[in-house]
C-alpha cells in the first residue's frame, strides 16, 4: 500500500529549547546603525529580539562565553541570514576555541554580505586548526589586499606567528616592517602590531629593536590591551616589588613580637 501523502507531517518536531534570559534594560537599540539596517529584513518583533540577543552576546563574550553562546545560537535559530548573526556566533566560537566551527561561520558572514573584513580571524582559525599552508594562501589572496588598515594589520600579526611556528624567525619580523612604519600610533591596532613586531624581533635575537617596539607599544597602549610594559621592565632587569605583600609581611612581624 502506498505511503500515505502528508504522512511524515505527523512526525513530531523536537522542541523549541528556551531562549537565554535577556538582561532587564536591554532593549535591543544599542546595537550599531549597520546591524539596525541588516535586521530591516525580518518581522519589527523578530527583530528586536535578536537584536536583545546579539547586544547580550557582546555584554557576555569576554566574560561569559558559555551564556554568550546560547544568545547567539538564538540569534542565530530566528535570522540564519541576517550576517551580525553568524558573526556573533563564529565569534564566541573564536573565543571559545572551537576553530572549525568559527571558521564555518566566517565563511558564512562573507557569503551573505560580500565583506572580507573577518579574514583575519579566518586566517587563525586555519592556523589553529594546522592548516598553515591553507592559511598563508587565505592570507595572500586578492580579497587580503582590499582590507582596512586595521584588518590588515590584525592579518599582518597572525601571518607573522604562523612565520614563527615554522621557524622562520626573520620572516616573521619582516611581514611587519613595512606596516609597523607606515601605521599612526592613534590606530586601534597599533599597540598590537608594534608589540608583534617587538616580539618577532626578539625571537629573531634583536634585543636593542624589541625594546625600542615594546617601548612604543607601551606608549601607544592607552587601554592595556598588551603586557608591552611589562615586557619593557623585563627586558631591563626591572624588579617589581609587591608593597602589600611587604606591608602585610610587615604587619605580620609587629604582630607576633
Amino acid at each position: 500500500m502506498p505511503e500515505e501523502r502528508g504522512g511524515t507531517r505527523l512526525t513530531p518536531k523536537s522542541p523549541r529549547l528556551p531562549e537565554p534570559r535577556i538582561r532587564e534594560g536591554v532593549t535591543g537599540k544599542e546595537i550599531d546603525r549597520g546591524v539596525k539596517n541588516q535586521l530591516r529584513t525580518l518581522s519589527k518583533e523578530n527583530a528586536e529580539g535578536v537584536a536583545q540577543h546579539l547586544v547580550m552576546v557582546a555584554e557576555l563574550l569576554d566574560v561569559e562565553p558559555q551564556a554568550a553562546l546560547a544568545h547567539a545560537e538564538t540569534a542565530v535559530r530566528r535570522a540564519g541570514r541576517v550576517p551580525a548573526a553568524r558573526e556573533a556566533l563564529g565569534l564566541v566560537a573564536y573565543r571559545l576555541g572551537d576553530w572549525a566551527r568559527a571558521l564555518g561561520e566566517f565563511r558564512t558572514v562573507r557569503r551573505l554580505s560580500g565583506s572580507s573584513h573577518l579574514l583575519p580571524l579566518m586566517v587563525d582559525c586555519e592556523r589553529a586548526l594546522g592548516r598553515q599552508s591553507k592559511a598563508l594562501e587565505l592570507a595572500q589572496s586578492d580579497e587580503a589586499g582590499r582590507l582596512a588598515i586595521d584588518e590588515r594589520a590584525e592579518l599582518a600579526i597572525v601571518v607573522s606567528g604562523i612565520r614563527r611556528d615554522l621557524g622562520q624567525l626573520d620572516a616573521a619580523a619582516a611581514g611587519l616592517t613595512e606596516l609597523v612604519r607606515s601605521i599612526s600610533p592613534g590606530r586601534p591596532s597599533a599597540p598590537r602590531l608594534y608589540y608583534a613586531f617587538a616580539d618577532a624581533k626578539l625571537e629573531a635575537g634583536d634585543v636593542d629593536a624589541a625594546r625600542e617596539w615594546f617601548a612604543r607599544a607601551a606608549d601607544a597602549d592607552h587601554e592595556l590591551t598588551t603586557d608591552a610594559s611589562e615586557r619593557l621592565d623585563d627586558l631591563d632587569g626591572v624588579e617589581v616589588t609587591d608593597l602589600l605583600d611587604d606591608e602585610q609581611g610587615d604587619t605580620g612581624g609587629e604582630t607576633g613580637a
